[in-house]
Protein backbone atom coordinates (compact mmCIF):
# COMPACT_ATOMS: atom_id res chain seq x y z
CA UNK A 1 0.00 0.00 0.00
CA UNK A 2 1.35 3.27 -0.93
CA UNK A 3 1.98 6.15 1.91
CA UNK A 4 0.05 9.27 1.84
CA UNK A 5 1.42 12.34 1.55
CA UNK A 6 0.99 12.97 4.60
CA UNK A 7 2.76 9.35 5.86
CA UNK A 8 5.63 10.26 4.10
CA UNK A 9 5.75 14.08 4.86
CA UNK A 10 5.73 12.46 8.56
CA UNK A 11 8.88 10.02 7.38
CA UNK A 12 10.98 12.44 5.88
CA UNK A 13 10.25 15.04 9.02
CA UNK A 14 11.29 11.89 11.40
CA UNK A 15 14.36 11.42 9.15
CA UNK A 16 15.90 14.85 9.45
CA UNK A 17 14.52 15.20 13.30
CA UNK A 18 17.05 11.73 13.51
CA UNK A 19 19.82 13.18 11.33
CA UNK A 20 19.41 16.79 13.46
CA UNK A 21 19.86 15.33 16.47
CA UNK A 22 23.07 13.10 15.45
CA UNK A 23 24.54 16.32 14.14
CA UNK A 24 23.67 18.35 17.19
CA UNK A 25 25.02 15.33 19.45
CA UNK A 26 28.19 15.22 17.48
CA UNK A 27 28.78 19.30 17.81
CA UNK A 28 27.73 18.89 21.48
CA UNK A 29 30.36 16.42 21.63
CA UNK A 30 33.28 17.82 20.20
CA UNK A 31 32.14 21.07 22.39
CA UNK A 32 32.23 19.07 25.31
CA UNK A 33 35.55 18.05 24.56
CA UNK A 34 37.34 21.53 23.53
CA UNK A 35 35.71 23.26 26.55
CA UNK A 36 37.04 20.51 28.75
CA UNK A 37 40.39 20.28 26.90
CA UNK A 38 40.71 24.33 27.60
CA UNK A 39 39.39 24.27 30.87
CA UNK A 40 42.02 21.93 32.22
CA UNK A 41 44.46 23.09 34.79
CA UNK A 42 47.05 24.00 34.47
CA UNK A 43 50.42 23.75 36.71
CA UNK A 44 50.50 26.36 39.13
CA UNK A 45 53.96 27.62 38.43
CA UNK A 46 56.31 27.94 41.85
CA UNK A 47 56.42 31.53 42.95
CA UNK A 48 60.17 32.09 42.43
CA UNK A 49 60.54 35.94 43.94
CA UNK A 50 60.33 36.27 47.54
CA UNK A 51 57.74 38.37 49.08
CA UNK A 52 58.61 42.16 50.49
CA UNK A 53 57.14 43.03 53.50
CA UNK A 54 57.08 46.85 54.05
CA UNK A 55 57.38 48.42 57.73
CA UNK A 56 57.06 52.18 57.90
CA UNK A 57 57.98 54.41 60.78
CA UNK A 58 56.73 56.70 63.30
CA UNK A 59 54.36 59.77 61.87
CA UNK A 60 53.38 57.68 58.99
CA UNK A 61 51.38 54.78 57.56
CA UNK A 62 51.51 51.84 55.03
CA UNK A 63 50.62 54.23 52.02
CA UNK A 64 53.87 56.26 52.49
CA UNK A 65 55.09 52.88 50.76
CA UNK A 66 52.43 53.49 48.03
CA UNK A 67 55.47 54.40 44.96
CA UNK A 68 57.58 51.52 46.23
CA UNK A 69 54.86 48.83 45.89
CA UNK A 70 53.61 49.95 42.72
CA UNK A 71 56.82 49.07 41.38
CA UNK A 72 57.96 46.23 43.06
CA UNK A 73 54.29 44.62 42.19
CA UNK A 74 55.26 45.96 38.48
CA UNK A 75 58.07 43.58 38.65
CA UNK A 76 56.44 40.75 40.07
CA UNK A 77 56.82 40.81 43.63
CA UNK A 78 54.09 40.23 46.27
CA UNK A 79 53.97 42.67 48.96
CA UNK A 80 52.71 42.93 52.22
CA UNK A 81 52.68 46.13 54.29
CA UNK A 82 51.45 46.20 57.62
CA UNK A 83 50.39 48.93 59.93
CA UNK A 84 53.18 49.31 62.42
CA UNK A 85 51.31 50.00 66.14
CA UNK A 86 54.12 52.01 67.01
CA UNK A 87 52.95 51.89 70.91
CA UNK A 88 56.48 50.11 72.12
CA UNK A 89 59.03 48.29 70.53
CA UNK A 90 58.48 44.88 72.23
CA UNK A 91 54.77 44.65 71.15
CA UNK A 92 55.53 46.30 67.68
CA UNK A 93 58.07 43.31 67.24
CA UNK A 94 55.67 40.65 67.83
CA UNK A 95 53.23 42.58 66.20
CA UNK A 96 55.23 41.91 63.23
CA UNK A 97 56.78 38.65 63.92
CA UNK A 98 52.72 37.59 63.72
CA UNK A 99 52.83 38.98 60.26
CA UNK A 100 55.72 37.20 58.96
CA UNK A 101 54.63 34.23 60.17
CA UNK A 102 51.34 34.31 57.97
CA UNK A 103 53.41 34.97 54.98
CA UNK A 104 54.72 31.58 53.45
CA UNK A 105 57.96 31.15 51.69
CA UNK A 106 61.01 33.35 51.35
CA UNK A 107 61.29 37.24 52.65
CA UNK A 108 62.65 39.75 51.65
CA UNK A 109 62.00 42.60 54.95
CA UNK A 110 62.36 46.52 54.43
CA UNK A 111 62.22 49.44 57.17
CA UNK A 112 61.94 52.92 57.36
CA UNK A 113 63.05 54.53 60.35
CA UNK A 114 61.66 53.37 63.36
CA UNK A 115 60.24 50.63 61.45
CA UNK A 116 63.68 49.30 61.03
CA UNK A 117 64.49 48.86 64.58
CA UNK A 118 61.07 46.79 64.67
CA UNK A 119 62.10 44.50 61.88
CA UNK A 120 65.55 43.99 64.08
CA UNK A 121 64.25 42.29 66.24
CA UNK A 122 61.07 40.33 64.74
CA UNK A 123 63.35 38.56 62.23
CA UNK A 124 65.53 37.37 64.80
CA UNK A 125 65.13 33.70 64.14
CA UNK A 126 62.69 33.45 61.21
CA UNK A 127 64.62 31.72 58.82
CA UNK A 128 62.30 32.74 55.96
CA UNK A 129 63.51 36.38 56.18
CA UNK A 130 66.61 35.94 53.96
CA UNK A 131 67.72 40.00 53.80
CA UNK A 132 66.73 43.19 55.65
CA UNK A 133 67.16 46.33 54.19
CA UNK A 134 66.94 49.60 56.07
CA UNK A 135 65.61 52.60 54.28
CA UNK A 136 67.14 55.35 55.99
CA UNK A 137 66.29 53.49 59.39
CA UNK A 138 67.27 52.17 62.82
CA UNK A 139 69.61 49.52 63.45
CA UNK A 140 69.85 49.16 67.42
CA UNK A 141 72.07 46.46 69.18
CA UNK A 142 70.68 45.04 72.00
CA UNK A 143 70.11 47.02 75.06
CA UNK A 144 70.09 50.19 72.67
CA UNK A 145 66.85 52.46 72.09
CA UNK A 146 65.76 54.01 69.19
CA UNK A 147 66.32 57.68 70.95
CA UNK A 148 69.57 57.29 71.78
CA UNK A 149 70.41 56.59 68.29
CA UNK A 150 69.13 59.29 66.54
CA UNK A 151 71.20 61.60 69.33
CA UNK A 152 74.26 59.72 69.06
CA UNK A 153 75.70 62.65 66.76
CA UNK A 154 74.11 65.82 65.42
CA UNK A 155 71.61 66.65 63.01
CA UNK A 156 68.60 65.93 64.36
CA UNK A 157 66.01 68.53 64.15
CA UNK A 158 62.92 66.41 64.25
CA UNK A 159 63.09 65.94 67.74
CA UNK A 160 62.51 69.49 68.57
CA UNK A 161 59.42 69.69 66.64
CA UNK A 162 57.54 67.23 68.38
CA UNK A 163 53.99 67.69 70.62
CA UNK A 164 53.22 65.79 73.17
CA UNK A 165 49.54 64.50 73.30
CA UNK A 166 48.58 62.50 76.84
CA UNK A 167 46.17 59.31 76.21
CA UNK A 168 44.84 56.52 78.45
CA UNK A 169 46.29 53.39 78.63
CA UNK A 170 44.33 50.01 78.63
CA UNK A 171 45.38 48.27 82.05
CA UNK A 172 45.17 52.39 83.44
CA UNK A 173 47.31 55.19 84.11
CA UNK A 174 48.56 57.41 80.86
CA UNK A 175 50.77 57.16 78.30
CA UNK A 176 52.36 59.56 75.72
CA UNK A 177 52.02 60.26 71.91
CA UNK A 178 54.21 62.00 70.10
CA UNK A 179 53.48 64.15 66.83
CA UNK A 180 55.38 66.49 64.46
CA UNK A 181 54.09 70.07 64.28
CA UNK A 182 52.20 70.50 61.25
CA UNK A 183 54.01 73.41 60.35
CA UNK A 184 57.22 71.79 61.11
CA UNK A 185 56.36 68.98 59.29
CA UNK A 186 57.75 69.32 55.87
CA UNK A 187 61.04 70.87 56.41
CA UNK A 188 61.94 68.49 59.39
CA UNK A 189 60.27 65.28 58.41
CA UNK A 190 60.08 65.55 53.99
CA UNK A 191 61.43 68.37 52.48
CA UNK A 192 61.78 66.91 49.33
CA UNK A 193 58.28 65.85 49.15
CA UNK A 194 55.63 68.33 47.14
CA UNK A 195 54.05 70.89 49.53
CA UNK A 196 50.63 69.45 49.10
CA UNK A 197 51.58 66.31 49.30
CA UNK A 198 53.55 66.91 52.51
CA UNK A 199 50.37 68.65 53.94
CA UNK A 200 48.41 65.92 53.69
CA UNK A 201 51.18 63.38 55.08
CA UNK A 202 51.26 66.03 58.17
CA UNK A 203 47.11 65.69 58.50
CA UNK A 204 47.34 62.03 58.27
CA UNK A 205 50.47 61.18 60.40
CA UNK A 206 50.20 58.36 62.73
CA UNK A 207 51.59 59.51 66.26
CA UNK A 208 54.32 56.99 67.84
CA UNK A 209 54.24 56.38 72.00
CA UNK A 210 57.66 57.50 74.00
CA UNK A 211 57.29 53.90 74.59
CA UNK A 212 58.23 52.87 71.36
CA UNK A 213 60.96 55.28 71.07
CA UNK A 214 62.23 54.29 74.58
CA UNK A 215 62.49 50.98 74.74
CA UNK A 216 65.45 48.41 74.58
CA UNK A 217 66.16 46.37 72.05
CA UNK A 218 66.71 42.69 73.09
CA UNK A 219 67.39 41.19 69.58
CA UNK A 220 69.32 42.78 66.64
CA UNK A 221 68.90 40.35 63.24
CA UNK A 222 71.00 42.18 61.30
CA UNK A 223 74.08 40.57 63.33
CA UNK A 224 73.24 37.32 61.60
CA UNK A 225 71.03 38.36 58.03
CA UNK A 226 72.67 39.91 55.46
CA UNK A 227 71.67 43.85 55.09
CA UNK A 228 71.14 46.49 52.76
CA UNK A 229 71.03 50.20 53.68
CA UNK A 230 69.32 53.39 52.00
CA UNK A 231 71.05 56.68 53.28
CA UNK A 232 69.19 59.45 52.76
CA UNK A 233 72.16 62.98 52.71
CA UNK A 234 69.55 65.14 53.76
CA UNK A 235 67.55 62.94 56.68
CA UNK A 236 66.81 65.90 59.59
CA UNK A 237 65.38 62.64 61.71
CA UNK A 238 67.84 60.02 61.70
CA UNK A 239 71.01 62.33 60.75
CA UNK A 240 73.43 60.73 57.73
CA UNK A 241 76.61 60.11 60.60
CA UNK A 242 73.84 57.43 62.26
CA UNK A 243 72.69 55.78 59.24
CA UNK A 244 76.59 55.21 58.30
CA UNK A 245 77.53 54.53 61.93
CA UNK A 246 74.51 51.94 61.99
CA UNK A 247 75.45 50.65 58.45
CA UNK A 248 78.98 49.93 58.65
CA UNK A 249 78.92 47.62 61.96
CA UNK A 250 76.07 45.76 60.31
CA UNK A 251 77.93 45.33 57.19
CA UNK A 252 75.65 46.26 55.08
CA UNK A 253 75.50 46.90 51.31
CA UNK A 254 74.83 50.77 51.35
CA UNK A 255 73.35 53.52 48.40
CA UNK A 256 73.35 57.01 48.78
CA UNK A 257 70.51 59.77 47.62
CA UNK A 258 70.63 62.90 48.52
CA UNK A 259 66.60 62.71 50.17
CA UNK A 260 64.81 63.90 53.12
CA UNK A 261 64.00 61.38 55.78
CA UNK A 262 60.17 60.83 53.44
CA UNK A 263 62.58 58.74 51.03
CA UNK A 264 60.01 56.04 50.77
CA UNK A 265 57.79 58.85 49.27
CA UNK A 266 60.31 61.21 47.28
CA UNK A 267 62.42 58.65 45.89
CA UNK A 268 60.37 55.40 45.70
CA UNK A 269 62.32 54.29 42.74
CA UNK A 270 65.72 54.10 44.73
CA UNK A 271 63.97 52.53 47.49
CA UNK A 272 62.87 49.51 44.96
CA UNK A 273 65.27 49.30 42.98
CA UNK A 274 67.63 48.46 46.24
CA UNK A 275 65.21 46.15 47.79
CA UNK A 276 64.99 44.23 44.31
CA UNK A 277 68.94 44.28 44.60
CA UNK A 278 68.78 42.67 47.82
CA UNK A 279 66.04 40.34 46.82
CA UNK A 280 68.28 38.90 43.35
CA UNK A 281 71.35 38.57 46.33
CA UNK A 282 69.23 36.23 48.63
CA UNK A 283 67.97 33.90 46.29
Amino acid sequence: MKPTPKSRLSGLAASVLVATLAVTASVIANSVTTSAGAAEPQPVQQQDKPTVVLVHGAFADASSWNGVIERLQAEGYPVVAPANPLRDLATDSAYLRRVLNSVQGPIVLAGHSYGGAVMSSAAAGDPDVKALVYITALAPDVGETTAELVNRFPGNTLGANLQSVPFPLPGGGEGTDLYVKREAFREHFAADVPAPTAALMAVTQRPAATAALEGKAVEAAWKVIPSWALLATEDRAIPLAAQKFMAERAKSKTAEVKASHAVPVSQPGAVADLIIEAAGASK
